[in-house]
């Protein structure tokens, strides 16, 4: 037994039952919340890691190797209006596609050129009131409107929002909205016999998208009296140049000089057989390089997941966790590193025959012309990707290293409850109330009550020992 008086007195609260005692406040509880809460904040931890890449070595090396590789295929293959072997592939699929749909609308396929008989077609079936060439009409005296240029100055055949708007509201209209010269330009009654079908404002509607899709497919390949290649429609890439000047007339805003040099330099390069068939062949290595390095990736993972994992663990959903090749930051540093490894080999090269074709000065047209802008705007992507990722890891550091902070609070806390616990795993020892009260056996009880009170670090002047202990303990008490 033991006894503790005044300042010194701890009294620890427990009941017994014939199974056994309980504290009132139970340890095992506190290390089960303690544990819970190392949890929590560990799994905090793990989050805010999971937001930075783990690219190794090897990982930079590969990404670098297909930028470089993709950026081969866009100098050898790509390269310019008029000299691209792959532009060839490229036109030859457009051509295709538009037969394909003209069929699809009720084209009989007969005809010398099959290309020119079925664009025909699909300028019959889908005709709008804009599409005047400047072959001998007003419009060439006006604004120097020509076969040549008529697809990207005509708003209509623009392949933008803009271009939707101003070709539905030439058809509502019956007018040509054109830009020329830093100017938005209208012509009123632009065609006499042009008549939009539908009974209501939503069927017009939906017969103006329809013609102007529709006549955009049958511009891709140029027009129906084209000779060679044609002029297509302009890339939407470089069409904007035409809705900044649109808009600002629109809002009475000036159009500034900028603005008009823009607008005649993507007017010159479309000339020079610069439009979509083009900007989609410069997709082409774009997509090659955005495939490969998914591709090294998930490869990658995958054989470590098989290597590493035992072969009764595997399953589908582990597997495709390990290597998935989307949405991780790890993937998209390594896109980073590969497209912007493919812009610098594609800007120097640009900059080079910039100079060359130059004589020594810079020609702004031949470097447009070799700028892979469809490399430079997936690359502007990734470089917006790491930004904001940059900006999510700041604010979740703060938040992570408090959690860290606060997992040593916790694992101090927890290893003083295991210490404490460990210091009450008397169940053995708290039965010797029950050996007082069933058992003659009082001698061990007394053994036990007094290992318990050394358990408990009661000071030794104060245990009671022996039985003599206790009968004086309780006559000096009487006298007090």
């Amino acid at each position: 037994m033991n006894h503790a008086e005044g300042k010194d007195r701890f009294v620890l609260g427990m009941s017994v039952a014939e199974e056994g005692f309980s504290f009132t406040t139970s340890i095992e509880t506190a290390l089960i919340s303690a544990e819970t809460e190392i949890q929590r904040l560990e799994e905090t931890i793990k989050s805010v890691e999971s937001l930075r890449p783990s690219c190794d070595k090897l990982d930079y090396a590969l990404a670098a190797s297909s930028g470089v590789l993709c950026g081969i295929i866009d100098i050898f293959l790509v390269g310019k209006p008029g000299e691209s072997p792959a532009g060839e592939v490229t036109d030859k699929w457009f051509a295709n596609r538009t037969t394909d749909f003209a069929k699809l609308c009720g084209w009989d396929g007969k005809g010398d050129d099959p290309r020119s008989s079925a664009i025909r077609f699909l300028e019959k079936k889908f005709k709008i009131p804009y599409d005047q060439r400047g072959a001998g009409d007003a419009a060439s005296y006006i604004f120097d409107l020509n076969p040549s240029n008529h697809h990207f100055k005509s708003l209509g055949h623009n392949p933008t929002l803009l271009g939707l708007f101003f070709s539905i509201l030439d058809q509502f209209t019956n007018q040509s909205h054109f830009v020329s010269g830093g100017e938005l330009i209208s012509l009123q009654n632009a065609d006499g016999k042009f008549e939009l079908h539908g009974n209501s404002v939503p069927e017009k509607l939906f017969c103006g998208f329809v013609n102007w899709l529709g006549h955009l497919i049958s511009d891709m390949s140029g027009s129906s009296g084209s000779i060679g290649r044609g002029m297509g429609i302009p890339s939407p890439l470089w069409a904007w140049t035409n809705d900044i000047i649109a808009i600002k007339s629109k809002l009475n805003i000036p159009v500034s000089q900028f603005d008009n040099t823009i607008n005649e330099l993507a007017l010159s390069i479309y000339k020079e057989e610069y439009d979509v068939r083009f900007q989609a062949t410069q997709v082409i290595p774009v997509f090659i390089n955005e495939i490969i390095v998914r591709l090294v990736y998930a490869i990658r993972r995958l054989v470590k997941y098989f290597l590493t994992t035992e072969k009764e663990e595997r399953s589908a959903s582990a597997m495709w966790k390990a290597c998935e090749p989307f949405s991780n930051p790890t993937v998209k540093r390594m896109l980073t590193v590969a497209h912007g490894t493919f812009c610098m080999m594609d800007l120097g090269d640009a900059t080079i025959r910039a100079f060359i074709t130059g004589g020594g000065t810079f020609n702004v047209t031949e470097f447009f012309f070799r700028l892979n802008i469809v490399g430079v705007g997936r690359f502007t992507i990734s470089l917006y990707g790491e930004a904001k990722r940059a900006v999510v890891i700041r604010k979740a550091e703060s938040e992570a290293q408090f959690s860290r902070s606060e997992v040593i609070i916790v694992e101090n806390y927890l290893s003083g409850l295991k210490l404490l616990s460990e210091l009450y795993d008397d169940k053995e020892l708290v039965d010797f109330l029950y050996d007082f009260r069933n058992s003659d056996m009082f001698i061990q009880a007394f053994q036990k009550s007094t290992r318990l009170a050394e358990l408990r670090m009661v000071p030794d002047n104060m245990i009671l020992r022996t039985k003599s202990d206790i009968d004086l303990y309780f006559r000096e008490g009487n006298r007090q």
